[in-house]
């Protein structure tokens, strides 16, 4: 092997199982990413094989113990993001990753950032009225929202969370469903409540909507109010028509937030219809107040054959779009 190197790293006995991973996952991944082998003995870990694929993996190894001794859980997506910052000598940013917190649920999982895309994202949610985050599926989008809602919430920044995406069916053909309004319309707005059990706490969560200052609801509730010292998440924003965003948007009182957020690949807004998503993030795109993040198959966050599945689609879309 040309410019063989072998290079000792320490790894404390209190983090080496989250760093290696179960069955020494996490290094098995790095091995066949980069060609190396990895041997770990009593906490010293060697790394063998050529000389630039040793001194990757060097770096990636030290920053899943940078993680690691922040007691963050190492998860494959972190593996598969450290290796491609470290692979553009940008492995830094992970410290500005690890770093932001924005809640922790009662559960007791620590809710960040995954990415340099969703950092951007939730910056800009702290930082602007108005939001809007574009991507496919996978990338956080209204998990994120919804953790900044509730912190926001919790630290009396608003009075109270909405929540709201249009009641559209997705490609398929519902029927008519029984039982009452609330019942009709719940299916449709399942996922945000899930979401709300999962980072609030289902107690909490039904406490504060007896109160009414949580409320999830479809966009057509939306009309007709004025929406003061609130933090308001419009999801699936891309099976909106551009005079529903424009009602949504016009609906924003003082001292309130609101992220709208979509997929502009998946709409199913029949007969070709324009979205509402689309055109707003071109017609606003240079008002200062308003952000656009625009997140991309490198900001997926879940299981790495999602990643691969949406890449899969774009370059057949790509290649089609140019016949």
């Amino acid at each position: 092997m040309k410019n063989t190197l072998e290079k000792t790293i320490q790894i404390p006995h209190e983090i080496i199982v989250n760093v290696f991973g179960q069955y020494d996952n996490n290094i098995k991944i790095i091995e066949k990413k980069l060609g190396v082998n990895i041997i770990n003995r009593d906490n010293e870990v060697k790394i063998i094989g050529e000389q630039k694929s040793v001194n990757i993996a060097n770096r990636v190894i030290k920053q899943l113990i940078d993680t690691a001794n922040k007691n963050i859980e190492i998860t494959e997506q972190n593996v598969d993001y450290t290796l491609a910052l470290c692979e553009k000598q940008k492995e830094e940013e992970m410290s500005k990753l690890n770093d932001d917190l924005i809640c922790v649920t009662p559960g007791g999982k620590h809710i960040r950032p995954k990415t340099l895309g969703q950092k951007k994202y939730i910056d800009l949610i702290r930082k602007k009225m108005i939001v809007f985050g574009i991507g496919p599926a996978g990338t956080g989008k209204t998990y994120l929202a919804m953790a900044n809602a509730i912190t926001a919430f919790k630290n009396n920044e608003v009075n109270r969370i909405i929540l709201t995406r249009p009641a559209i069916e997705a490609g398929e053909k519902l029927g008519f469903l029984p039982g009452d309004l609330q019942s009709k319309i719940d299916p449709y707005l399942r996922p945000l409540y899930d979401a709300l059990y999962e980072i609030m706490g289902a107690d909490t969560f039904l406490k504060n909507m007896e109160k009414g200052l949580i409320e999830v609801a479809p966009l057509a509730y939306m009309r007709g109010r004025t929406l003061d010292n609130s933090f308001i998440v419009l999801d699936e924003a891309q099976n909106t028509t551009p005079a529903q965003m424009k009602m949504f948007l016009t609906r924003i009182g003082f001292n309130s937030k609101a992220v709208i957020t979509g997929d502009v690949t998946q709409k199913d807004l029949p007969g070709g219809q324009k979205s509402g998503l689309e055109v707003a993030s071109r017609i606003l795109k240079n008002i200062n107040d308003i952000g656009i993040a625009n997140l991309t198959s490198k900001d997926v966050v879940r299981h790495p054959l999602v990643q691969k599945i949406i890449n899969a689609y774009e370059n057949y879309e790509n290649k089609n779009t140019k016949r």
